[in-house]
């Protein structure tokens, strides 16, 4: 998938993965995809709540052996 930023939060433990791609997206235009990869197993739920309570949307997760990458939308 085309992303426009990549974020690396591996090796972060909640909440400093949300805190991050929130920061992250503050930072990018409507529209943009963020990828950020994780090693947080909690981040999965994480990015789905993230994800309802901002309007943010999570286009696809998926999970490579111990890291987890999300692909966010900008609203």
């Amino acid at each position: 998938m085309d992303f426009d930023k990549e974020l690396d939060a591996r090796g972060l433990n909640c909440p400093l993965p949300i805190l991050r791609t929130k920061k992250s997206l503050n930072d990018m235009l409507s529209g943009q995809v963020l990828r950020v990869l994780a090693t947080d197993p909690g981040s999965v739920k994480d990015f789905q709540a993230f994800s309802r309570q901002t309007g943010n949307e999570l286009l696809s997760s998926d999970t490579a052996s111990s890291e987890f990458i999300f692909f966010m939308k900008k609203k």
